[in-house]
This record gives C-alpha cells, structure tokens and sequence, in this order.
C-alpha cells in the first residue's frame, strides 16, 4: 500500500503532492514501483496535528481520486479518513476501502457504508485523538488490550454484515515506544484473530529513536527491516512511502518464504 497525502502538514510528505499533477505523477511512480493498493488522505494525523473541516478534506481528495481512479483502472484506492461524508464520496467514485483510523470509534456507520457499496474496511486502533495521542499512551497489556479492541469492534462490524476487514494495530497512534516494540514483538496474536493484518510503520518516531534518533527522510532501511519482520509474522499488507525499497523487500520475502 503506497501512501499519498495530500495534506501540507504530514510529517514524511507534507506539501509535496497537493496539486493534481503531482499527486498523479506520484501515484503512477508508485504504482510502476509495485504498489497495488494507493491510500489518499486529505487530512494529517501526525502526532499534535489539528483535524480541518469536512469541505477541506473533501476538496483535497476527490479531485485526485475522480482521476487516478480512472487512469490506474487495475489499482485498489483506499480513502484514509474518519469522516462519514469523505468515505461516501470517495465511494461513490470507485474507492474500494475505508481506511478508519478510528476504528468505528468515530463513525459507526462506516460498517454499513461499507457493505453499500460492496469495500473493503481497514479497522485500525488508535487511543485518543491525534492531537492528544501521544500525551500520555497508558495499557494494562497493550497487545490484551488492542485484541479486546478488535474482538469488539469487529462484532459490531459483522452485525452491520461487513466481512472485508483488515486489522491495524496502530503503530505510533497512542502508543509509547515499548507500546510499538511490544506490538510488533506480538504481531502472530493480531493475525490470530483470523483477519488480514495491515502492519505501517512507514519513517515513524519508533524507528528513528531506534537508530539514533534519524530524521524522517534516513529511516527507509529500519522501516524495510521492521516490515520485514512484520511480513514474517504474518502481515498480509506493508502501508509504506517508499515503494520500491517495499516491494523489492516482498519479492525477495515471497521468495524465500515460498516452497
């Protein structure tokens, strides 16, 4: 999964694909690097990011998405987005996953949004709000904790008749350091549940404090490593910027995975 943001504040890629040319440009690289899934998001969930209104993000993503949808009729678009109007609209356009980093917490009625129009849903779990995420992360047991989450939202999810749902942990989204360690530590529990597994780490916090406190743009080789890893504890779906560095990691993990 290839990540887009056209938002000007996201921490890997803020501002460099808000115009539709270089959005599209991007999404093409992308896609001729290996990408078979591209995630469009209108609003930045950083750590401290403030949300924007409903016409902001709907101005940001639809644009690209009317677009790329029909130039690129062989890829998945996903719309990375908590709001029940931005996920209707992008619907409405072909998108075929509701990527929630709320987990139904914010919008319940993206179950049922879902199954109306035959998508596929990505129930991922954050704790508190991007803005406050990170002030103070607490669990009893955050793996315990995160399968609970899951076991809960995924009945309210199938009581609304969704069955396409993918599971993301939320690496980064209300977790301390050994919060995200513990998890990926922990990943054949998640895929346990009996659900695809979305693992993004993608150049987040976690890795660069691992290597030294890295800045952003030098944290591709940890990001590779700890996908690796995540791949080999039964991730189905890596969310990534860098794509080629992704893909070619998968080519040679197919490979030696295979029989």
């Amino acid at each position: 999964m290839g990540i887009l943001n056209v938002t000007p504040d996201s921490f890997a890629d803020g501002g460099e694909y808000n115009a539709l040319d270089s959005a599209l440009g991007r999404i093409g690289l992308m896609v001729a690097q290996g990408a078979t899934i591209i995630d469009v998001g209108g609003e930045s969930t950083r750590p401290g990011s403030d949300p924007v209104t409903e016409d902001k993000e709907l101005q940001r993503v639809l644009p690209v998405l009317r677009e790329a949808i029909a130039r690129f009729p062989d890829t998945l678009f996903s719309i990375d987005t908590t709001k029940y109007r931005v996920a209707e609209e992008a619907l409405k356009l072909g998108v075929h996953l509701v990527n929630d980093i709320s987990g139904l917490q914010k919008e319940p009625r993206f179950a049922e949004l879902c199954v109306r129009y035959q998508a596929g849903y990505i129930l991922m779990h954050s704790q508190g709000n991007p803005k406050t995420m990170q002030d103070d992360p607490s669990y009893d047991d955050v793996v315990e904790d995160i399968k609970t989450f899951f076991s809960k939202q995924i009945e309210k999810a199938e009581e609304a008749g969704l069955e396409k749902i993918v599971l993301d942990p939320g690496i980064g989204f209300g977790k301390t350091q050994q919060h995200n360690i513990s998890i990926l530590k922990r990943l054949r529990e998640f895929v346990d549940l009996g659900y695809p597994l979305l693992i993004g780490a993608s150049r987040k916090s976690m890795i660069g404090r691992i290597l030294g406190n890295r800045e952003v743009d030098d944290r591709v080789t940890g990001t590779v490593a700890v996908h690796y890893h995540a791949m080999m504890q039964g991730a189905k779906i890596i969310r990534v910027h860098d794509v080629k560095e992704a893909n070619d990691s998968i080519l040679v993990y197919n490979a030696l995975a295979g029989d």
